[in-house]
């Protein structure tokens, strides 16, 4: 049976396994308000003095509970998860002192398995061909389905110069790819900017980390005083980033109109209101989207789509726009989960919806399906993909701006040999 098969068969099979105890432990309808919010914990108890007494074997009860626990969590938010006191003192050292990282933004949001949000650009992860979709199967040999989000992060920390191992599992292949990484500690690039012709700027952002967002006010300037009329935002792979600082970025090109809301449980609802003493750029824009792009790239995107100030062309985000925090719990451990989420200008949720483009146009080409037992070539060692020689996603942006379609040949990103991500724990 090959790795893929079992990957496929797994996978289902936990989803299926979670859907049920989600179901068990929520209900599939809104309780009333009458009804005790604590009454499932009853059946949840009895599930676990089954699966004591009556399971093939003696299970590990520890593991079996901290595996409940974590799956609850990732029903309600692919990057929340429960870490232990040791987990937790581990991941705030690593908060503190990240050190060297090899650049990977991971999720649990397709399926219950550790897949990759994006590589950063430039990244160790990035220069090996990590990329949107792929899952991390293990960890230096440690296997990660049962592991706890941020505690991966940790473990893909040290020292610059080490090494970790990761087992890599895509789609499109038939088995496992093992991938040794070199840790490095980078400081995100700035905001490349450059002129396509003489009227079309051009400025590609690969994170929106605090501050982030002056830079393109910088580069807007830049481009602008070089006689740019029309502008691309490229947002695709600005996986990194702070959510607060999205509504920065749209404030740069908005007049006016609702940017986004911001509200949780025991967050007190905040709306965001565009301010035209902020506004850099009022000519033609484009944004650039895809898989990779999340947080607060998506919160722009959907703001200045909903109010009609840019044209979106690519594919559909990631969907992930939300405040999290660590809440520390009474053993010394902590739960990491979203605690507000942002709502785009129509009330949607990002977290639920993503930002879809206007022209859905991928900048990815369709995969080769390697099967062994149809005698296909075998795939290549690494995870690297050949070059691009056009870039589709550019092209049609400079197609809607009225610009010369033949300055879309890609070119390639100044990108630093490496990136470290300080966002809570979605940079590794």
């Amino acid at each position: 049976m090959s790795s893929r098969f079992q990957y496929t068969l797994v996978t289902l099979s936990g989803v299926l396994v979670a859907l049920l105890l989600v179901g068990v432990l929520l209900g599939q309808n809104r309780p009333a308000p009458s009804s005790d919010p604590y009454r499932h914990l009853n059946v949840f108890t009895e599930v676990l003095a089954k699966i004591k007494s009556d399971y093939v074997e003696e299970p590990d009860m520890k593991s079996v509970s901290l595996g409940a626990i974590n799956g609850l969590l990732v029903s309600l938010d692919p990057f929340a998860c429960y870490l232990n006191a040791d987990q937790y003192k581990q991941y705030l050292k690593t908060l503190e002192n990240p050190k060297g990282g090899v650049g990977l933004i991971l999720s649990r949001k397709y399926g219950y398995e550790l897949s990759v949000v994006d590589a950063i650009p430039g990244s160790p992860a990035d220069r090996q061909g990590l990329t949107t979709g792929d899952i991390i199967e293990a960890i230096n040999g440690i296997l990660t389905r049962d592991m706890p989000l941020a505690f991966a992060d940790v473990l893909l920390h040290g020292e610059p110069g080490t090494e970790v191992e990761l087992r890599v599992l895509r789609l499109s292949r038939p088995e496992p790819v093992t991938v040794k990484l070199k840790r490095a500690v980078v400081t995100p690039p700035p905001p490349e900017a450059r002129m396509l012709d003489g009227e079309t700027g051009y400025i590609a952002v690969t994170d929106l980390t605090a501050g982030k967002a002056e830079k393109v006010a910088e580069a807007v300037r830049e481009l602008t005083g070089k006689g740019a009329k029309k502008l691309v935002l490229d947002l695709r792979h600005a996986a990194l980033s702070e959510p607060a600082e999205g509504v920065v970025l749209a404030d740069l090109f908005l007049d006016k109109g609702l940017i986004a809301t911001l509200e949780g449980q025991k967050v007190k609802k905040q709306v965001f209101e565009a301010s035209p003493a902020k506004t850099v750029y009022r000519g033609p824009l484009v944004l650039l989207t895809n898989r990779g792009t999340t947080g607060a790239a998506e919160i722009a995107a959907a703001a200045l789509a909903a109010n009609q100030r840019a044209e979106l062309v690519g594919e559909r985000t990631y969907g992930d726009a939300a405040m999290r925090k660590p809440v520390p719990a009474g053993d010394g451990g902590a739960v990491i989960m979203a605690v507000a989420k942002y709502h785009a200008p129509d009330g949607k949720a990002i977290n639920e919806t993503s930002v879809t483009p206007q022209h859905l146009v991928s900048d990815v080409e369709a995969p080769q399906t390697m099967d062994e037992e149809e005698g296909a070539a075998p795939a290549p060692p690494d995870l690297r993909q050949p070059e691009k020689k056009e870039d589709t996603v550019l092209k049609k942006a400079l197609e809607i701006l009225g610009g010369k379609a033949d300055q879309a040949h890609a070119a390639p990103v100044a990108a630093p040999a490496a990136a470290a991500g300080k966002t809570l724990h979605k940079g590794a």
